[in-house]
Formats: C-alpha cells, sequence, structure tokens
C-alpha cells in the first residue's frame, strides 16, 4: 500500500493547508522569481485567503525558509539514491548533470540570485547541505574513483572537493554569470565537466566521452 504522506505529495486534494501553501509558493517562486511575488499573489494563486496563510506562516521569509528546506530534503533523498546506486564517479556525474537538467529546466535562475542576496539566513542552509551532504559525497566518490583507476591518484580529495564546492557558488554568481547573457544549466555542465576531465585519469576521460558521445581518434 502506498505511503499516506507519499500520496498525497501527487494528489492536491489530500494535502493539508500547509503543504498547499508550500506548493503554490513553489509554483510562483520559481516561474518569477522570489522578490516580486507578495502573499497576496500567493493566496489568490491558491485561491486561498491570506489570513489562512498567515495561520501557517508568519510572513513571507518563513515561506521561502520552509519551501527551501522542504527542497533541500527533497535534494538529499534524490542525489543520496544516485550516489549509492552509481557504479563510478563519471556515471554518478552524468545522472546528476541529467536531474539538474530536468529540474533546473522549470527554475527561473534569478531565484538563486535572490536566495543569495535577500535571504541569507535560508542560503546558508543551502550552504550548509554542499558542505555536509555534498561534499561527503562527492569526497567518498572521488577515493573510490582513484581505487578504480579513474581519478588520479595525485589528486588531493580535500583540496578539488573545496573547489568543485566552489564551482557550484559560481555558477550562481550573477556578476560572472548573469542570467540574461548565461544559461544556468549550461554553466553548470561545463564547470562540472571540466571539473572530471581534471581529475580523471585517461581510462575516465574514456568514460565521460562515451556518456558524451565522442568518438575518439
Amino acid at each position: 500500500m502506498q505511503d499516506d504522506k507519499s500520496f498525497r505529495s501527487f494528489a492536491p486534494e489530500f494535502m493539508d493547508n500547509k503543504e498547499k501553501i508550500l506548493k503554490g509558493a513553489e509554483e510562483l517562486f520559481f516561474k518569477y522569481g522570489i522578490k516580486n511575488i507578495t502573499m497576496d499573489e500567493i493566496a489568490k494563486h491558491l485561491g486561498m485567503s491570506k489570513k489562512t496563510i498567515y495561520q501557517y506562516f508568519k510572513d513571507k521569509d518563513e515561506v521561502v525558509h520552509s519551501l527551501i528546506l522542504e527542497k533541500i530534503e527533497e535534494d538529499k533523498c534524490i542525489f543520496g539514491k544516485t550516489h549509492n546506486e552509481s557504479e563510478n564517479i563519471v556515471v554518478e556525474a552524468f545522472a546528476v548533470m541529467k536531474n539538474i537538467r530536468e529540474v533546473m529546466g522549470h527554475v527561473n535562475p534569478i531565484l538563486f540570485y535572490e536566495l543569495a542576496k535577500f535571504y541569507p539566513k535560508t542560503w546558508e542552509k543551502f550552504n550548509e547541505f554542499k558542505r555536509d551532504f555534498i561534499r561527503t559525497n562527492l569526497e567518498e566518490s572521488m577515493r573510490k574513483g582513484q581505487d578504480q583507476g579513474l581519478i588520479r591518484k595525485d589528486v588531493n580529495i580535500k583540496i578539488l572537493s573545496g573547489m568543485r564546492l566552489e564551482n557550484i557558488d559560481m555558477s550562481f554568481n550573477n556578476q560572472i554569470f548573469p542570467t540574461d547573457k548565461f544559461n544556468l544549466v549550461e554553466v553548470h555542465v561545463a564547470l562540472t565537466e571540466h571539473f572530471l576531465y581534471g581529475i580523471c585519469t585517461l581510462k575516465g576521460h574514456k568514460l565521460i566521452n562515451k556518456y558524451k558521445n565522442i568518438t575518439e581518434e
């Protein structure tokens, strides 16, 4: 029998009001960004009174914070499953890139820049997710890759994993990659592939090229 919470997450009529509010906020924030969306617009979008929303959230900042915490937990499940099921770091990286393409295709990139600039408390939670969860998984995959002959033995895992986290930060930096000139997904994919080519052995390069459908001379 399907888990009740899981079932509700796919059936709006079974959501409680708090879940509906977060779902409605997600739809608006992901499409238009955060700053220009008001509590009135969230209420109108949901066909719900603003008074009802304030029974669950004291202000928009709390809606944003709760939503991002929820999305982080979802990402932990998705990326954790990918990490545990991937046979090597190259397979894992391309699976993550595929997932990011699917997710980012529905997200206005301005959302990330607004989070970093206007919601530091919430953005710090995202940074904690990167520092703890993502970095731990990455270092495990890199060590496994060295054992498999895919990652160079001379790679300093601690240093390079730190560099990779900075790559992720860089992709969200509007001064380096302004949204009107760069596609966030393309930026992330380019930085990920550059990182992989930098740490991999020739054996690893061949596997990367296979995933990219590159015919070697």
